[in-house]
This record gives structure tokens, sequence and C-alpha cells, in this order.
């Protein structure tokens, strides 16, 4: 369980360790405040935002994944997404794509919708469910320390890590919203024609 007290890390400061000279990684974000965050980080047209699409972000990084096999797929999330797709823990631990690796910034709460406690802050752990269904390799991230020793592992490995973020909001910075304008740059990124 979550002791909601106990989540201190401050969730910009952890993207931001994330995507430290991204490189050419492709990053997708879920709905909101990692949305926030990425673009935070540095707004590029290698990071597919999703504005919508609750609870698929994984799965949708699995798609680009498999489209992608010469590329690094890593998927932001947040604990309300991956809870609303957790199907997609097994599906994905199946297709067991090499360079795909999912971070969910875990806040015990739904951020978006008012900061309702989450499943999270009750006992379930992202990390037991992704290893029950199939991924060997799971970890929870709670320190600065952790984090930094993370980057490494989601750039290398089909990693899925939990990391375990302070609830407090953050002043929001909105990167671009229109999505024919985030998929065109995004195929461009990709090296592939406009839609």
């Amino acid at each position: 369980m979550n002791d909601r007290n106990a989540l201190t890390l401050d969730r910009r400061a952890v993207v931001a360790a994330l995507l430290e000279e991204p490189g050419d990684l492709l990053v997708v974000t879920a709905l909101g405040s990692v949305t926030y965050d990425a673009g935070a980080a540095g707004d590029r047209p290698q990071n597919f935002y999703l504005w919508g699409a609750m609870g698929g972000t994984a799965m949708i990084g699995l798609g680009l994944a498999l489209a992608q096999p010469d590329r690094r797929v890593l998927v932001l999330t947040g604990d309300g997404d991956m809870l609303m797709g957790l199907g997609s823990l097994a599906t994905i631990a199946a297709a067991r794509p090499p360079n795909l690796a999912i971070a969910v910034l875990d806040n015990a709460a739904f951020g978006e919708t008012g900061a309702q406690p989450s499943h999270t802050g009750f006992g379930t752990d992202l990390a037991a469910v992704a290893a029950a269904c199939g991924w060997a390799a799971t970890t929870t991230a709670s320190s600065m320390a952790e984090v930094a020793a993370l980057r490494p592992r989601l750039r290398h490995e089909m990693l899925f890590a939990v990391i375990r973020i302070s609830p407090a909001e953050v002043p929001r910075y909105l990167p671009p919203r229109n999505g024919a304008h985030l998929s065109d740059r995004f195929r461009r990124a990709l090296g592939l024609p406009e839609a």
C-alpha cells in the first residue's frame, strides 16, 4: 500500500531525469500530468502525447515498438492510466518487444479527475501485477538515486518500472495539443510520409 504522505518525489524532476539526453528515443505519454512533464522536459517531435485514450498508452507503445523494432520506445504513464489498461501488461509480456520499456509515475491518485485515491493507494502493486503477467524485469523506485539508475535500464531493457511520486500539483506546461500536428510531426520524426 502506498502511504500518500511518504510519496515525496517531484514528478517534474523525475520525468526530466528520465528524459535527459533522449537522443532518438521515442516517448509515448499518457494524458495529463505525464504529458505536461514530458513537454516541460523538452518538447520534441519524438514525443507522442496522448491527450485522450485513457488506458491505451501502453498498447500504443507496444504497436510503435513492433512497427519500429530498431528504435527504443519509452511509455511514460500514470497509475490511473495503467490501472485502466491492466490487460495490456499481459499482451506486452506475451509479445516481448525488447525495445519497449514502461515507466509508471505512481502518486496513488487519479490526478486529472480530482486527486481521488487510486487503487495503488489501497494496496495494488503494479510492479507485482506486471511480474505476474510475465514481465521478466520489474522494479520500483522511490528515490532520485533510484530514478537515475533507471534511466539507462529504460533505454536498454524490456523493463516495467513504477516510480513513487508525490501527489502534489505542479504548474502545468502544455505542449502542443493539435492531434493532426502531433501525428504528422511524429511520422516525420520516424521518417514516414505525412498521412
